[in-house]
């Protein structure tokens, strides 16, 4: 399977320019035969919705979405999903000119200069899911710091987890170096889960928000296969033996013994003990 990261920067609030751009990503990927094109997290409406005058939030069925993935790869885009009764940070999945899956980010943080509450509610549910190529899931940002949520996905079959961000440097003094935390965090998920992890990160600059790049892809052993450049822009390709999941969770059973019942058990009694 060869996949295409497309680190991009993009225009706040301008879906028709961020579409064209996109556009002309997913052209170039075909035209190196890639089978999937990764962007960011909003890669379609930009961070600081806050400063955006009105509602640009779109479908994730969009007409101009679902065209992306006609030029022959899927697409799997970052938007702020119209959801009728709500708005979501989501992650879309699309082939063959269709819609195959949508994912809502489960985890919205509200700290320093991330406010995503005030713009987006949180997603439901995780779920992994069938592709042309392999089972893959999707983590957002932030969702992939929520340790359950790589081990849910890998025991629902995700050969492949997705990890779309905005991840920014220098938001406030002192704050943690987001780069190492990223280069430690994605290794724990590659090892513990056993599977591909394919992180694209977003670059630019937006209000005080400098993202700096740095996609890559993780094997199941947690090497570094392909990594773009820091702050610029680029489209990086690199090729995935799905198979090599399967090898490496036979050759060591990390995850093949999940013992639901006990984890069942023990959220219950948390609930139980603690507000939600």
């Amino acid at each position: 399977m060869r996949i295409a990261l497309a680190q991009v920067d993009c225009e706040l609030g301008a879906v028709r320019a961020n579409v064209d751009t996109a556009r002309r990503v997913v052209r170039e990927a075909a035209a190196r035969r890639a089978d999937l094109v990764v962007f960011p997290e909003l890669s379609l409406h930009g961070y600081a919705l806050g400063s955006v005058p009105g509602d640009e939030s779109v479908g994730a069925d969009d007409p101009r979405l679902t065209e992306l993935s006609g030029h022959g790869p899927d697409v799997l885009i970052g938007l702020h999903e119209d959801g009728r009764m709500r708005r979501y940070n989501s992650a879309a999945y699309l082939s063959s000119g269709a819609l195959v899956h949508t994912h809502r980010k489960l985890y919205l943080p509200n700290y320093l200069d991330w406010e995503e509450r005030k713009h987006f509610s949180p997603g439901h549910a995780l779920r992994a899911f069938d592709t042309r190529h392999a089972r893959v899931a999707t983590l957002i940002c932030n969702d992939a710091w929520q340790p359950v949520l790589p081990w849910l996905a890998a025991q629902d079959g995700a050969e492949i987890l997705f990890v779309p961000t905005n991840s920014a440097a220098g938001l406030a003094p002192g704050a943690i170096d987001t780069a190492v935390y990223w280069q430690d965090l994605l290794l724990n998920i590659a090892r513990l889960q056993q599977c591909w992890v394919v992180f694209v990160n977003r670059v630019g600059e937006e209000g005080k928000a400098s993202f700096w790049g740095g996609s890559r892809v993780l094997d199941p052993w947690g090497t570094v296969v392909a990594e773009a450049p820091r702050g610029a822009e680029s489209l990086t390709v690199v090729d995935l033996d799905v198979d090599a999941v399967r090898r490496r969770r036979r050759e060591m059973p990390l995850i093949e013994e999940a013992r639901f019942g006990l984890v069942s058990r023990e959220v219950n009694r948390l609930m139980r003990d603690v507000a939600d």
